[in-house]
């Protein structure tokens, strides 16, 4: 199964840091934002990749290529450990590079894979999410799919007050964690929101989603909306959505990004007890 990254975006939320640099090359720890979202596909069996790019984006692609220069200076150095990690990086997957050359909205730079995907199922994976969990969480949403042969989405409880920041499902429970969309809202007032169940940026289609692009009119900002397209899905076909198993990380604004690089260093067995460390560490290191 493809994925396709969309990764086109201004990061505007972000500068003045993605002035002149991609939003999702800012390191998470010491990882760009988008190499935990290639990797959790890698993890699910996923290893063609369609990223889709823009303007001043040309660091992701040099990111996942191979770089002779480095690594002939981390061979020289005898740094094994890294030489290993770069190579590791750019031959993990067949990344492919698209270009959207309009900012006309989520919906149309997954219409720019359509060529590539062709006729068959795919994944959508958004770089502002990052899912840690033994189990990748886009491999929990291809499970779904295979079993009802239909589109799903990933889904989680969300507060209330943070509701206006997602698409929110009106759906029904129909077992433990899976729920057959009915409807969804995007960006709700608490008042209007149907649910407390968010979706988050992992979604697996089938093709037709294609055709529900094409159809809609462009939206808030004359953009094309994913949200507009998977409303008619879910009102001619079928969706899903699968309340995922894992730890989400919302890196869609500073606040949240710090928070993401607080608690994944935290996981980290060689920054943890640096930067966090026991009462009896700061009782030693006080001694000496």
């Amino acid at each position: 199964m493809k994925v396709v990254i969309p990764a086109a975006g201004l990061g505007i939320r972000f500068l003045p840091a993605t002035k002149a640099q991609p939003k999702e090359m800012l390191p998470v720890v010491d990882k760009p934002a988008i190499q935990y979202v290639v990797e959790e596909a890698v993890e699910s069996g996923m290893t063609d990749i369609i990223i889709i790019t823009g303007r001043g984006k040309r660091a992701i692609e040099d990111h996942f290529d191979k770089s002779y220069e480095l690594e002939h200076k981390l061979r020289e150095a005898g740094n094994s450990e890294a030489l290993a990690e770069v190579q590791r990086i750019a031959s993990m997957a067949d990344i492919f590079y698209i270009r959207q050359k309009e900012q006309l909205g989520l919906g149309h730079a997954i219409l720019c894979a359509k060529k590539h995907v062709g006729n068959e199922p795919f994944a959508v994976m958004l770089g502002d999410d990052i899912v840690v969990n033994e189990r990748p969480c886009i491999g929990q949403l291809v499970e779904v799919f295979e079993q009802m042969k239909a589109s799903v989405v990933g889904v989680e409880q969300v507060p209330k007050t943070k509701l206006h920041r997602y698409g929110v499902i009106k759906g029904r429970k129909i077992k433990e964690n899976l729920y057959k969309v009915e409807d969804l809202v995007e960006k709700p007032t608490p008042a209007e929101a149907p649910s407390d169940m968010a979706i988050i940026g992992r979604y697996v289609f089938q093709p037709e989603i294609f055709e529900f692009l094409e159809r809609i009119r462009p939206g808030k900002g004359g953009e094309i909306q994913l949200t507009d397209a998977m409303k008619l899905l879910c009102r001619r076909k079928s969706l899903y959505g699968l309340k995922f198993k894992g730890t989400r990380f919302d890196i869609g604004s500073k606040a949240d990004w710090v928070k993401a690089t607080i608690a994944l260093s935290m996981q980290r067995k060689d920054l943890a007890e640096e930067l966090y460390p026991s009462p009896q560490a700061v009782l030693r290191r006080s001694k000496t």
